[in-house]
């Protein structure tokens, strides 16, 4: 009897342990996603490249884009100098982990207001992304996102 409570004990302490690491990863996983999800709304990318392993793919609306290195130069760092603001709303997030990836699925809306004439965009949209862990750090390996326009209650 008492062997088997031992190994209850030992057993629970185990979950705990296990419950707890999964937690910080969660955690690290969502820092990751939030220096990202920061870097557009402050309309600066510096450093960005740092979130996202050297042979990242990203896809946007039905498009691959290629690296992130190349999306970027090509599309979203050029896009951004277009922009006065762009906010994100209603963000939210849920991660799996499974190492050496999480995944993550964020729902938000986002509300751009462009620089030479001030008319304002705003989409609902979803990401998807799998973060991969690479020398202890969580990067993006893969992300897909996609927008629309919100319903509107006529």
């Amino acid at each position: 009897m008492k062997l088997k409570l031992l190994f209850l004990g030992l057993a629970a302490i185990v979950a705990v342990k296990t419950q707890a690491q999964q937690s910080d990863e969660i955690n690290k996983v969502k820092q990751v996603l939030e220096s990202y999800k920061q870097a557009i709304e402050s309309l600066d990318t510096t450093g960005t490249g740092n979130l996202f392993v050297s042979q990242s793919i990203v896809i946007e609306s039905g498009k691959v884009e290629g690296r992130y290195q190349d999306y970027l130069a090509n599309h979203l760092g050029p896009e951004l100098h277009h922009f006065e603001s762009f906010k994100f709303s209603d963000y939210e997030v849920a991660i799996e982990v499974a190492l050496p990836f999480a995944f993550a699925t964020e729902t938000y809306i986002y509300t751009i207001v462009l620089s030479n004439d001030k008319s304002v965009i705003e989409r609902k949209g979803v990401a998807t992304s799998i973060l991969k862990k690479e020398n202890g750090q969580w990067k993006i390996w893969q992300t897909h996102s996609s927008a629309r326009r919100p319903q509107t209650n006529h």
